[in-house]
């Protein structure tokens, strides 16, 4: 009969979910002695990877980047199916966001030496937060070592934000050049103020280092489920209710785990994996919501899910309108503008450009030539974006992207010179009750012991546990999961193989 079969259940058809599966499926052995099933809350595969086009031009609306092709298993498996060339254009191909034009706010073009000067201390700063600036870089790690010191927080530097430690390494850079005069040719801009802003910018900036997948991310995304009998995976299955067995008593239909879903149904399983984002574990566990988990959580997994940091980054892509002409009636081609703004509270602020676009670092065409633009947006500009309308959007980057140009209307003629838009298109992570967000972080807080105990499966392993319990009953994998990998698609990767290796060990199979 199936139901003595060994039930594995994995919930979410992420990278996570379809990479543990994957690995599951393709053990030979696995295949004749379990029953293997993927549930989807959404109606398509990919979880936060989702290729999409938009104005002709493939597009990601969620997952870019490869980021360190040395090693990294999904660019090995772009390679073996080939997903790495296309004839298509796509986002980011070309190298053209390496050479941005960076415009202060009121249309100055800043200098490109003052531009490196201070874009090097940031990531000098940012070289010494991650331990990779060498203390023969005297001058460079004196910097960040003052920095860590100013930013220390009742003298425990384990509760220094990444923005607490920069903004102290920026001011102690300060304290070193002493110089905040007015430079020619800025209008009433500081060489101060100029630091200031450009050092925002590259704190905002979301660097399109290491390769971008010429096919899509959802390239990989189908090879890994391609394995899998159609019947494998169900869309529009969204868990509300996952029950476990904590204590020695009934399992009911002889499976320790039941899943109710939103639709009222119900699934037994002897192992479930688990790889819902940060975000929908954080809602999961609130006190006045409705839990997730029957029983609670144990304390400790639910404090390190509490404790961790989950943030939210959206892309606005919007296509620049076909032959579009300047006042001198040549056609537009939009630059890599990388965008330096006047302090929020500063009285020479432009005050048409809209609150959300002002910690916007860039706008720019996906890649050379292209007419398709990308803004990328984070924290609470993020959620802000999910909430507006198209043409509220249209015109709010119109006007930044006008006065950055100089393209304001020419108070001597009829005509108007501003960027003009003909649609738009937003990512909404932050609201959809899938994700609920983008990416998970260590927090100030938190620390890599709380992305362990999250990975840690239930019941828990210790000498208090009654031994006659069903093991392996919860399993944890995704992003947030990795300890060294976190908030990236390999991460995930690794922690799907994680999980299924977890299983094929435990039942005496080989895994690797």
């Amino acid at each position: 009969m199936v139901a003595n079969k060994p039930q594995i259940v994995i919930v979410g058809a992420g990278m996570a979910g379809l990479t543990a599966a994957h690995k599951l499926y393709t053990c030979a052995a696995f295949r004749n002695q379990f029953d293997l099933c993927v549930v989807e809350g959404g109606t398509r595969i990919g979880g936060r990877i989702n290729t999409s086009e938009f104005g002709g031009d493939r597009i990601e609306m969620g997952a870019t980047w490869i980021h360190g092709i040395g090693g990294s298993p999904l660019h090995k498996i772009a390679l073996d199916i080939d997903s790495l060339e296309s004839e298509q254009p796509w986002e980011c191909m070309d190298g053209f966001l390496e050479d941005p034009t960076t415009i202060a706010e009121g249309g100055y073009e800043l200098n490109p030496t003052m531009v490196e000067n201070i874009s090097n201390v940031f990531k000098k700063l940012m070289d010494f937060a991650q331990g990779k600036l060498s203390q023969e870089e005297e001058e460079w790690y004196k910097l960040g070592a003052t920095a860590k010191s100013r930013a220390r927080v009742s003298g425990e530097t384990a509760n220094i934000s990444l923005g607490s430690f920069l903004k102290s390494g920026l001011e102690a850079y300060w304290d070193h050049v002493g110089d905040s005069e007015e430079v020619k040719g800025y209008g009433k801009w500081s060489k101060k103020m100029i630091d200031e802003a450009v050092f925002e910018s590259e704190y905002q900036l979301f660097p399109g280092e290491e390769i971008t997948i010429a096919k899509g991310y959802m390239s990989i995304i189908n090879s890994l489920a391609a394995v899998l009998p159609p019947s494998a995976v169900q869309l529009n299955h969204k868990v509300s209710r996952i029950e476990w067995v904590q204590k020695q008593e009934d399992e009911g239909n002889g499976k320790p785990v039941r899943m109710h879903f939103g639709d009222g149904s119900v699934m037994f399983a002897d192992h479930v994996i688990i790889t819902m984002s940060l975000g929908v574990l954080k809602d999961g566990i609130r006190p006045k919501g409705a839990s997730l988990f029957h029983p609670p959580l144990p304390s400790n997994k639910a404090g390190a899910i509490s404790r961790l940091g989950y943030g939210t980054v959206n892309k606005l892509f919007l296509q620049v309108n076909s032959g579009q002409e300047c006042e001198n009636d040549s056609k537009m081609k939009f630059p890599f503008l990388q965008m330096a703004f006047h302090r929020p509270d500063s009285d020479l602020k432009d005050n048409h450009i809209p609150w959300w676009m002002r910690r916007t670092a860039s706008l720019s065409p996906i890649y050379k030539n292209s007419s398709v633009l990308l803004g990328w947006f984070a924290g609470d500009e993020a959620l802000a974006l999910e909430t507006l309308d198209d043409d509220e959007i249209l015109n709010g980057v119109s006007t930044t992207a006008s006065s950055f140009l100089n393209l304001q209307s020419n108070l001597n003629s009829q005509k108007r010179s501003e960027v003009q838009f003909s649609k738009v298109l937003k990512t909404k992570w932050g609201n959809d009750p899938l994700f609920l967000g983008s990416y998970s972080y260590v927090a100030v807080g938190s620390s890599g012991d709380d992305v362990d105990k999250l990975a840690e499966p239930l019941p828990e392993i210790s000498g208090s546990n009654d031994s006659r319990l069903p093991q392996l009953q919860i399993l944890f994998a995704g992003e947030a999961t990795h300890r060294t990998h976190y908030s990236t698609t390999h991460g995930a990767y690794y922690s799907g193989l994680r999980e299924a290796n977890r299983l094929l060990q435990h039942y005496k199979m080989v895994g690797n």
